[in-house]
């Protein structure tokens, strides 16, 4: 069963949005909704989350992807469509039931990272269990164990104004891993960071979720960022998610010309992996490098230009699951013709 299910997800805003979302079923366009005054954020959105997967909902400004992550938790009342979590219908919950899911079941962690500036670090890490009620000796344990796995151990009785951006928005993150709730929605919660500290927050969330397998709904505009983190990723575009699958889907097989264009300056060779391109029927007694399937094919030039004529790939078991030939690998980055496509 997936943890996490949307189903023909509506939301309208404006004049009478039930009848907008019989018109928008009935083929009307966004643009004709908004000469009529509506405003269609999304439109008929259905994807699953499984346990343990990061989704990744990218899209430029106004595409929708905000929204749609405030209807996942009831922060936002669908017009139309359902969201289930667990098996369970969240949009059908009381007031008080989906207060009880947020508090327990999932968390946020937000662009701007909300932090009590008359609150200690540890206090603001423990505040989601604070007012759960959880008495303070086990919130503040619980919170001082998620700074810990946030990388802020020996911060807790700093002030907020005492961190960088960087650090504040691991503040935000263990407040989110206090509460151990097994979905966390994360709202562009890098996007206001620099750089080369956003870069290091994607390593974190990275190696937190080899060691927790949280269910992490992602949103972001960043391509490069929706491709290094994401397990799948849906792409939105004017309300509508315009094609849903993993970065080597995307890149190899771009739903239309809209996705194509995204992805015309994305560096092939850190997205696509050595798993993603490798010939299954290739293996033999005279390879020389192996590299593990989740290995970035720009990391594969190196073994291949000493003369090796193939690169094997071992699975998670370590025994050999296929093999990567120079001529492979080219044309896996687009570099030359030949009758080999990522993945076959």
């Amino acid at each position: 069963m997936s943890r996490l299910k949307a189903e023909h997800l509506y939301k309208v805003f404006g004049r009478r949005p039930e009848a907008a979302v019989k018109r928008l079923e009935g083929g009307a366009s966004r643009d004709e909704l908004r000469a009529d005054g509506t405003t269609a954020a999304v439109i008929d959105a259905s994807f699953e989350v499984e346990a343990g997967e990061i989704f990744v909902v990218m899209g430029l400004s106004g595409s929708g992807k905000s929204t749609l992550l405030r209807m996942l938790n009831g922060l936002l009342d669908p017009t139309s469509g359902t969201v289930s979590y667990d098996g369970r219908d969240l949009t059908a919950l009381t007031p008080r039931e989906l207060r009880d899911v947020r508090s327990r079941n999932i968390s946020m962690v937000f662009q701007h990272f909300a932090l009590f500036p008359h609150r200690s670090v540890l206090e603001n890490a423990g505040y989601g269990l604070e007012v759960r009620g959880v008495p303070r000796a086990e919130r503040e344990r619980r919170a001082a164990e998620a700074l810990e796995l946030a990388g802020l151990g020996g911060w807790e009785r700093s002030w907020p104004d005492e961190l960088s951006g960087g650090m504040q928005q691991r503040v935000g993150l263990a407040r989110a891993l206090a509460t151990d709730a097994d979905l966390l929605l994360m709202d562009e919660s890098f996007s206001a960071l620099d750089p080369l500290i956003r870069r290091d927050m994607q390593d974190q969330l990275l190696d937190l979720q080899k060691r927790l397998k949280k269910t992490i709904v992602f949103i972001t505009h960043d391509l490069n960022e929706a491709m290094r983190l994401g397990d799948r990723i849906a792409v939105m575009r004017d309300g509508r998610i315009v094609q849903n699958g993993t970065a080597e889907d995307i890149l190899v097989r771009p739903a239309n010309d809209y996705v194509a264009s995204f992805i015309q300056d994305v560096d092939r060779s850190r997205v696509l992996t050595a798993g993603s391109v490798m010939d299954k029927g290739g293996i033999t007694d005279e390879i020389a490098a192996t590299v593990s399937a989740d290995t970035p094919l720009a990391e594969l030039f190196a073994p291949l230009a000493l003369g090796t004529a193939s690169v094997a790939v071992t699975g998670e078991d370590g025994s050999v699951a296929g093999v990567v030939t120079r001529e492979r690998l080219l044309a896996a980055l687009g570099e030359q013709p030949a009758g080999v496509t990522a993945g076959a």
